[in-house]
């Protein structure tokens, strides 16, 4: 019955199917990502940038904050490539822990096109860790985010 009531307040209110998957992503609680940095800058800048209350977008559910009308056009065209890694959530504590850890946007690292974002602090920095053993993290953190998709 909980599942059918559930059913009803999603898709009866009028929820997409793309909205009911904003779970996947590290959002505050007003459904900000990751602290309102822009996700296209970690690709085309190479580099964590705020980004800008006034130029933003939502895409499945969230809202995302760009640092210029630019980075907001080409997230709008392909929003997939620019999203890194695993909703936002820090790669480390996924592929080490099967757990989503929120991350310091400035720390992050591109690799083969991909974003991957990391925990950085307390002394803590997740990137180093993650850059010692990054075939086996990486392994692990797709098994682990794959059964988590498939979970939802």
């Amino acid at each position: 019955m909980r599942v059918l009531v559930l059913a009803f307040v999603l898709f009866g209110a009028g929820l997409t199917h793309a909205q009911v998957l904003k779970p996947f992503f590290n959002l505050d609680g007003e459904g900000l990502w990751v602290e309102g940095y822009d996700p296209v800058a970690y690709l085309v800048q190479g580099k964590a940038m705020r980004g800008s209350a006034r130029i933003s977008t939502t895409y499945k559910g969230a809202t995302f904050r760009f640092s210029n009308t630019t980075h907001q056009a080409l997230f709008k065209k392909d929003p997939e490539h620019y999203l890194p890694q695993y909703g936002g959530w820090c790669a480390y504590a996924l592929g080490a822990n099967n757990e989503k850890v929120e991350v310091d946007p400035d720390t992050f690292k591109v690799k083969d096109g991909k974003v991957f974002l990391f925990y950085n602090a307390f002394f803590n920095n997740t990137l180093a860790t993650w850059n010692k053993n990054e075939a086996q993290l990486h392994r692990s953190a797709e098994l682990h985010w794959a059964a988590f998709q498939h979970s939802k």
